[in-house]
């Protein structure tokens, strides 16, 4: 009995180490890639090593020049992690379609608005590259000092979007950014309601509640 809930504690420590060196990995890489297009990074554990995927939209800066900028980033990986030599490989990975990504899209709205272009313009603009990238739907809430002293929040929606149940999880890929402005500091959320499931959960499963009709059989 003692062993059952020794093994109990250990899987359950295991899965928040995993969750806790995924959240300080992905804040490092987003730190350090920010002006990259940084789009989310994905780790694979083999027996032999660790393989962590960085996604971006610009693989080319992520990997330097003569792959220096990659070298570097594993060896402070392998460092701050504890890694032993030779255990732990990065690769950089170009995201397929860029329209679909909520944190290259969250991350070109802030550039936009960092830019000083007006943010009915510039949520718009990014609305649109979504929607013509082939996502069924947009939401994106842009909150904070707009134009006036009073703080308000700005919604703009196009498509169709689900808010609830399991499927909000699986078919919708969510980012959050800031921006420090010289008025104070705006909140940026982008969700896109994607037309498959999410790749870091697999499968290009439809959404439960779709219809198919057939043709009728002669």
């Amino acid at each position: 009995m003692t062993s059952q809930i020794k093994s109990q504690i250990s899987k359950k420590r295991k899965f928040v180490a995993d969750g806790v060196f995924y959240a300080e990995l992905n804040q490092f890489l987003n730190a350090e890639l920010e002006n990259d297009a940084y789009a989310g990074v994905e780790v694979r554990v083999t027996p032999t090593r660790t393989e962590i995927i960085i996604r971006a939209t610009h693989t080319r800066a992520v990997l330097g020049e003569k792959a220096q900028r990659i070298r570097e980033l594993t060896a402070v990986v392998q460092k701050r992690f504890r890694f032993p030599e030779g255990t732990v490989e990065l690769y950089a990975e170009r995201v397929a379609n860029r329209a679909l990504c909520a944190i290259a899209q969250a991350e070109s709205l802030r550039f936009k608005l960092t830019g000083g272009l007006a943010v009915r313009r510039a949520c718009y603009g990014v609305l649109r590259f979504i929607m013509e990238g082939g996502a069924k739907g947009c939401e994106i809430i842009v909150s904070g000092k707009l134009r006036a002293q009073r703080a308000k929040v700005m919604k703009f929606c196009d498509g169709y979007m689900i808010k609830t149940g399991q499927p909000v999880h699986m078919f919708t890929d969510r980012a959050v950014r800031h921006v420090l402005l010289r008025q104070g500091v705006l909140g940026i959320k982008v969700s896109i309601m994607l037309p498959h499931m999410h790749p870091r959960i697999g499968g290009p499963m439809i959404q439960p509640d779709t219809v198919q009709v057939h043709e009728p059989k002669e």
